[in-house]
């Protein structure tokens, strides 16, 4: 008989050192990029700075994150943005969806409804925001305009001066700007979904609900599970809607609104440097959070679709 070969391991040693030589380049950057800096707002964190004497400071440990986490301020801030990350993010997954699956089908003119569906997604986030602004302002705006034309509730309330109408056009302008970022990923999604799935659900007899219910969703899940962390993630950290739109007012202001306040208007450096650290905390934990429950559950779809 003959015997068997052992393992070259040497061969394993070789590679997995041929691929951290490549890799540390591209590892080195991104801790110079984001590492330091991070590091940086973290000693910043745990000083009190003075004003007067630029470059006097004083080591106070925790005390800056105590009295971020015991203020109404932080907590009100924190509420209202998980409300707006949760609110646009879940009505963008759903009209991303929608839009992507429309997409997908055959009709001609198909190509130049996709390129038009990336102009809002190229549109920089401040002329967005400013546009939005336009359209409901009081007396010229155009939605406020038009809705007392019709008679319709919300033309006689001045939409971005009032709680609860400023967070709604806050949020329907991020959704108006990022739903077609999901729809690309969906569509994208629904390219590599092979044919004869569907030909077998057809043979089958399933209407095209149940071939749509139990065949393209599934299918989907990763994709829309990538689209909906990439949109909770950046939401979070939102800031130029709120700035440009209200200032904070009225019920907007998020968590990274709050940490700028303190930091350049207030000049606070270490209490606006404990409020930025949080803000990074909490978006961490989220995406821990997703990895953790969420991460499984797509890697068991993709290894069924194999």
């Amino acid at each position: 008989m003959t015997a068997l070969t052992p393992p070259r391991r040497g061969v394993d040693h070789e590679q997995r050192r041929t691929a951290v030589l490549m890799v540390s380049p591209a590892l080195l950057i991104m801790f110079l990029v984001a590492a330091v800096p991070i590091g940086y707002a973290i000693w910043l964190s745990l000083n009190v700075y003075s004003v007067r004497q630029d470059g006097l400071s004083q080591f106070v440990g925790l005390t800056n994150y105590w009295h971020a986490l015991t203020t109404h301020e932080w907590w009100q801030a924190f509420g209202q943005t998980f409300f707006f990350a949760i609110t646009s993010v879940g009505l963008e997954v759903v009209l991303g969806t929608a839009m992507g699956l429309l997409l997908n089908m055959g009709f001609r003119g198909r190509g130049l409804l996709r390129s038009a569906l990336l102009v809002p997604y190229a549109v920089l986030t401040v002329v967005s925001a400013i546009t939005w602004q336009a359209m409901f302002e009081s007396n010229l705006g155009l939605v406020t305009g038009l809705l007392r034309a019709l008679g319709l509730p919300g033309g006689e309330h001045v939409w971005l001066a009032e709680p609860g109408y400023a967070m709604a056009v806050i949020i329907a302008a991020d959704v108006w700007k990022t739903a077609p970022f999901v729809a690309l990923l969906v569509l994208a999604g629904l390219q590599v979904i092979p044919n004869d799935v569907y030909e077998a659900a057809d043979l089958d007899g399933a209407s095209r609900w149940q071939t749509f219910w139990r065949v393209t969703l599934p299918l989907l899940r990763p994709a829309i599970a990538l689209a909906a962390i990439f949109r909770m993630l950046d939401a979070l950290r939102i800031f130029d809607l709120p700035y440009v739109l209200t200032q904070g007012a009225n019920g907007t202001e998020t968590m990274s609104m709050l940490a700028y306040q303190e930091l350049q208007e207030g000049r606070l450096i270490g209490q606006g440097s404990a409020l930025s650290i949080l803000t990074f905390a909490t978006v961490m934990l989220v995406s821990l959070v997703y990895i953790r429950f969420a991460g499984g559950n797509i890697r068991d779809v993709a290894q069924e679709n194999r």
